[in-house]
């Protein structure tokens, strides 16, 4: 069941939102060459905590950091630890918090010092498909006109579109329905209504869309090792249009 939000609800889903965002900007500053994951998580955690918040990932399905930090080839659940970060490697940073009973959830992908230029495209073109499926994120429209518009966008520039993990609607939960894909035809799914409030979150492999689960059974990575990429955004459809809610 899809539950569409009142304006009162909207106004505590901006306020987790933003709160979102602050904490992926202070996330991005300190990701460099030699710190550790665990570092960018304890920076993420006090933040959070500061703004009244809570962070939404610590102990969700039994998830032990407060954000995901996935390196390089690994999509999605990367555990936060003593990994350091090297130059020209990418962290893909996912971040959700709680206020007042609502959830915010977005994600980045970082390039720590200096990258090539393959990874840089990869990074660009992920972050550029988010965008793409926000701008058909709109009354009337169908879910289905979203997922596509992210999968044409990817597969034109070459890359795999991951069709194991989703996007999805949120709320007082951070997962509720719709599920949304990164993949799919137009005109298809339900149809969107002001008052949706979705997480749209391309995950984008420079080569094969398929994916494994490592055996910490939370980090996802791709099956033939090459890099992977991860944008986020919660938007609330409205009647003027998508609104961006993790967007400072």
């Amino acid at each position: 069941m899809i539950i569409l939000k009142s304006q009162r609800e909207l106004n505590y889903l901006r306020d987790a939102g933003r709160i979102v965002a602050e904490t992926l900007a202070e996330v991005k500053k300190a990701v460099k060459p030699d710190v550790t994951t665990l570092e960018l998580d304890r920076i993420a955690e006090q933040y959070i905590k500061s703004k009244g918040a809570v962070p939404a990932f610590k102990g969700y399905h039994g998830f032990p950091g407060n954000i995901c930090a996935s390196v390089n080839d690994e999509v999605v659940h990367g555990i936060p630890g003593l990994k350091r970060l090297k130059n020209g490697d990418n962290v893909s940073i996912d971040i959700g918090a709680i206020i007042n009973g609502y959830c915010g959830d977005a994600a980045i992908t970082v390039p720590v010092g200096e990258v090539d230029a393959e990874v840089g495209k990869l990074i660009e073109v992920t972050e550029q498909s988010l965008y793409k499926g926000i701008e058909k994120a709109i009354a009337g429209s169908r879910l289905g006109d979203v997922s596509h518009s992210i999968q044409a966008y990817a597969e034109e520039h070459g890359y795999g579109v991951v069709r194991d993990f989703v996007g999805h609607g949120i709320g007082r939960n951070m997962h509720e329905d719709p599920q949304i894909p990164n993949y799919g035809l137009p005109g298809r799914g339900p149809r969107l209504k002001s008052g949706m409030t979705l997480a749209i979150e391309p995950m984008i492999n420079a080569g094969t869309h398929e994916v494994k689960t490592l055996s910490d059974n939370w980090t996802v990575v791709t099956a033939d090792g090459k890099r992977s990429a991860h944008f986020e955004h919660t938007i609330a459809i409205t009647a003027d249009g998508p609104e961006i809610l993790t967007k400072l």
